[in-house]
């Protein structure tokens, strides 16, 4: 009888799945809010009974699944770009100018900030530089009411995407990854490997190394199954003709699996690729078939992931919430992001107007990426995944899905991205 309910919650939550994005268009409330709050609410009840919620226990299982949601999400990210990147032409990097700015400058501020309020209530160093690492970047999962929609395509000019989702978006698709080396530094000063070589070893291997093996392997990924699938002398090749959409998870499943078999970041890997396989062909459907499948799976994935969370919410995930957690996620959520983003937008020479530069840098989501890195980062060093560490990132990620949710609708209007 309870696997029957646990059926009926989950094919519920199915139909609320598809419908609540259309529904919920127009108000201040977004899809990851509802779903939280169902989760919470089945929690509250005898069921589901027996599901493995306790972090501590199923760290590698909440580790690999939040992978897959990622990777996932990158894929659809990188395809919904409709901005080409050119590796090898200056002009196209300057295109991306303010994404550049986001990451280079936001991130790293947001990373230091938060690991030093976290020294100052009582962290380890290891502990405040996971923390701040970890919830740094702006999530590629739960950031879609501020991203672009999908590829536009068709025999027309593609648009100039709106500025400020752009931004959001390609920002989501690569810090997932850049913020990788950080998290290997918090290992790293967790485990006790401050040595000078130690450092010398970071900086060449997981600051350089790692990302250089993730764009190389990423490119080279993307551009053979976009020459194949636009271009291949075998008919039988040429996918995009057939319209076999499937092609997206191939590609995403097989760049990350090279990348990441060759030691670098494969989160960068799967995103690189996308944006590779978008360049080719630019307006052929075919890229809003493989965006759909992709877009798909991710919100059936996410799905089940925030309705877990909300189970987990009411059945201790926060028993070891205290003070410092709360001031933590709601000082990165309310200041230092939004005051990171601005700086990191100061001399640019983009269209944002001062009230989309301030969209820009306040959207910095929270999600699916923090808990992975935290999971990561406790196989690695176990201490780092202490009660405390997961109630803390817990909080921060569902005070994100309500603050940024409640405010995405209305702030996009007021900025002219709706």
């Amino acid at each position: 009888m309870t696997a029957d309910l646990v059926y009926l919650v989950v094919g519920v939550s199915l139909l609320l799945a598809i419908v609540l994005p259309v529904l919920l268009r127009q108000w201040a409330v977004s899809s990851p809010m509802v779903l939280v709050a169902v989760g919470f609410v089945v929690g509250l009840t005898p069921l589901p009974d027996g599901m493995p919620l306790d972090p501590l226990e199923n760290r590698a299982l909440i580790e690999h699944v939040t992978e897959l949601v990622v990777i996932v999400a990158l894929m659809g990210v990188g395809l919904a770009l409709d901005r080409p990147l050119n590796l090898f032409k200056r002009a196209s990097w300057a295109t991306w100018g303010t994404t550049w700015r986001v990451i280079g400058i936001a991130m790293p501020l947001c990373i230091a900030a938060v690991a030093l309020l976290g020294v100052a209530v009582g962290l380890t160093a290891g502990a405040a530089l996971l923390i701040g690492s970890a919830l740094a970047p702006t999530d590629p999962v739960l950031a879609s009411d501020v991203q672009v929609a999908g590829p536009q395509t068709g025999n027309h000019e593609v648009d100039e995407p709106d500025e400020v989702r752009f931004t959001l978006t390609s920002e989501a698709g690569l810090n997932d990854a850049l913020a990788f080396p950080f998290v290997h530094l918090a290992i790293m000063v967790a485990a006790g490997h401050t040595a000078l070589s130690d450092w010398a070893h970071w900086v060449g291997w997981f600051a350089i190394g790692k990302v250089v093996i993730g764009v190389a392997v990423g490119w080279a990924v993307g551009w053979a199954l976009a020459k194949v699938a636009f271009r291949s002398s075998s008919r039988s090749l040429r996918v995009a003709e057939r319209g076999e959409a499937l092609t997206s998870l191939a590609a995403l499943v097989t760049a990350y699996g090279l990348v990441e078999a060759l030691g670098g970041y494969g989160f960068l890997g799967v995103f690189v690729c996308a944006v590779t396989f978008r360049s080719a062909e630019r307006s052929h459907d075919y890229h809003a078939a493989m965006h759909e499948v992709t877009e798909r799976l991710e919100r059936l994935l996410t799905l089940l992931l925030l309705l877990v969370l909300g189970i987990a919410l009411s059945r201790g995930l926060l028993e070891h919430l205290d003070w410092r957690s709360v001031l933590i996620g709601l000082a990165l959520i309310l200041v230092i992001r939004p005051i990171a983003g601005a700086l990191s937008l100061v001399g640019s020479t983009s269209s944002l107007t001062g009230r989309q530069r301030w969209a820009v840098a306040f959207f910095g989501v929270r999600g699916v990426g923090s808990v992975y890195y935290i999971a990561y980062a406790a196989g690695e060093v176990p201490s780092l995944g202490s009660d405390w560490m997961w109630s803390t990132i817990a909080f921060t990620v569902v005070a994100s899905v309500f603050i940024h949710g409640t405010l995405a609708t209305p702030v996009m209007k007021r900025v002219g991205e709706l």
